[in-house]
């Protein structure tokens, strides 16, 4: 029997489980699930963040999206990290404080792991990201990931996109009707309860009572389902992470065929930050912060004295969240995907990867027998450790800062706003550097290198002096350094320019070169 499945809600995180689901579970075969999308038009799509994290390829790649579509029809650019400024010390102080993320695995030699000798300062003042990849030097020319031969998906740099929300959901909806998933345009007045408190049926404006065998709410932070109807529990983290707005504008370009930055740069403010991206043809930029320290007036002139003139006569959006979670994303026969159920803040873009695990854990504890209870057990153990690790993930940015020049950072390094988790393992990473024994594969959106990037660029200090003795590849750290500054330079001279692989893109698409086959 053909299972049913109604996703209330569209946007970003809609569109992308409605196609995922329908790629995984066959919607377009008759022993498939059937997959309805309802969407109303009264409330649109937010669209405000627009940067990824790696893992969208993947998806992207799974749900049959051709990468030169991407690139053409949502305005998408490629990210290859974060560049921080002035997180570590105030610009009065620090000018030209900085430090980037990059997504690119650190360089490893055979068995030799070449982090501890970089601590013991075998490779001078080279910052950490910078001797280990190199994928900081081809940021910092605006250069391209991958050339136009590359297949989709694939590059030799590691990278995500930035790329309009709107676009992109429109685009995701056109490849998931294509594989069978239906579209409805309403409004959700009523969502009606059994006996049992599970989802007996939601009734629309227009099309009236819609059953289904599963209910997937993506209606965002109203959360019309798993919040309104069935009262799912939200955990609030508003005491460890402070930032609960966000002002944005959309910038043009001063000069039209300009460099196109390959990463996001975020700019430590007062209180809170300034991300800036590049698309196609403007700049997304905003101020992240916190309403305790600041009002939406001072966030509006901070961010437009950041932009410049050239923000002078823009309007801006204002969104507002609670940074927090729902423990209970799963409950009987719904499941919550995307900000229904949570949202930590626009820092390491991680909105959306959450709805993209959402999808994959439910593509693959789908309850094909009837099971609720046992598969709603296992997916909101996972997504509630999923939050939490990223919480104190993106707690680190904050609580390691030197700042002192505002009320909002000297309280970012209160020891009452960092988890027992996070200080326990600054206390042990002060005399051994994270390893994969500290990640958790299964429930970790960020590996050990991340946290490497984001400790060490804050000025982290982890003495090995003590194993120094035992270290026995010092020349091999040493002739690696010096290898990685060579493929850095030739990495600059390979590469194209991030704007000139767009406009290629754009104009022809990618042309991959035949696998050559192995005699």
């Amino acid at each position: 029997m053909t299972k049913r499945v109604l996703i209330v809600g569209g946007g970003t995180a809609g569109w992308i489980t409605a196609a995922y689901m329908a790629r995984m579970l066959a919607a377009d075969t008759a022993g498939g699930v059937s997959i309805t999308l309802v969407e109303s038009e009264e409330i649109g799509i937010l669209g405000v963040g627009e940067g990824t994290f790696p893992i969208i390829r993947k998806t992207m790649g799974r749900i049959g999206l051709d990468e030169s579509d991407l690139i053409k029809h949502a305005d998408a650019t490629f990210k290859q990290g974060i560049r921080f400024f002035n997180w570590r010390r105030a610009p009065s102080e620090a000018p030209d404080d900085s430090y980037f993320h990059p997504f690119q695995v650190a360089s490893q030699h055979t068995d030799m792991d070449l982090l501890p000798y970089w601590l013991l300062g075998e490779a001078g003042d080279i910052p950490w990201s910078e001797c280990c990849t190199v994928q900081e030097r081809a940021v910092g020319d605006h250069l391209a990931p991958k050339l136009i031969i590359h297949p989709n998906y694939e590059a030799p740099l590691n990278y995500a996109y930035h790329f309009d929300a709107t676009k992109l959901a429109r685009l995701v909806m056109q490849r998931a009707k294509a594989m069978g998933v239906t579209r409805l345009i309403d409004t959700i007045d009523e969502v009606k309860l059994d006996s049992d408190g599970a989802i007996d049926a939601v009734i629309g404006r227009e099309h009236g009572e819609l059953k289904a065998d599963l209910y997937i709410d993506c209606s965002g932070f109203r959360a019309r389902l798993i919040g309104e109807a069935l009262g799912s529990e939200f955990t609030s983290y508003k005491n460890e992470l402070f930032c609960d707005r966000a002002v944005a504008l959309q910038v043009p370009y001063e000069q039209p065929d300009g460099p196109i930055p390959s990463c996001t740069y975020t700019t430590a403010k007062d209180a809170g930050w300034v991300w800036d991206i590049g698309l196609h043809e403007r700049r997304g930029l905003g101020y992240v912060y916190s309403s305790k320290y600041c009002d939406e007036e001072t966030a509006v002139e901070t961010l437009k004295a950041h932009i410049g003139p050239a923000a002078d006569k823009l309007e801006h959006r204002l969104l507002r969240f609670e940074p927090g979670y729902r423990k209970t994303q799963w409950h009987k026969n719904c499941v919550g995907i995307g900000l229904s159920v949570g949202f930590i803040e626009p820092l390491e873009a991680t909105g959306i990867s959450f709805a993209e695990v959402a999808a994959l854990m439910l593509c693959n504890l789908f309850p094909w027998s009837g099971d609720y209870e046992r598969s709603a057990a296992q997916f909101n153990a996972a997504m509630s450790k999923r939050f939490d690790h990223v919480k104190d993930f993106i707690k680190l940015h904050y609580y390691l800062t030197e700042r002192n020049d505002t009320p909002f950072w000297r309280d970012n390094q209160d020891p009452a706003t960092a988890s027992d988790y996070l200080k326990g393992k600054l206390e042990q990473w002060r005399h051994r550097p994270p390893s994969f024994l500290d990640i958790d594969a299964s429930h970790d959106i960020f590996d050990e290198n991340s946290w490497q990037y984001i400790l060490y660029g804050m000025g982290f200090k982890t003495d090995v002096t003590a194993r120094a003795g035992a270290l026995r590849y010092y020349d091999d750290a040493r002739q690696e350094f010096a290898s990685i500054a060579r493929q850095s330079q030739n990495a600059i001279n390979a590469v194209p320019s991030h704007r000139d692989l767009i406009n290629e893109v754009c104009k022809n698409g990618f042309r991959p070169q035949p696998r050559r086959q192995r005699r």
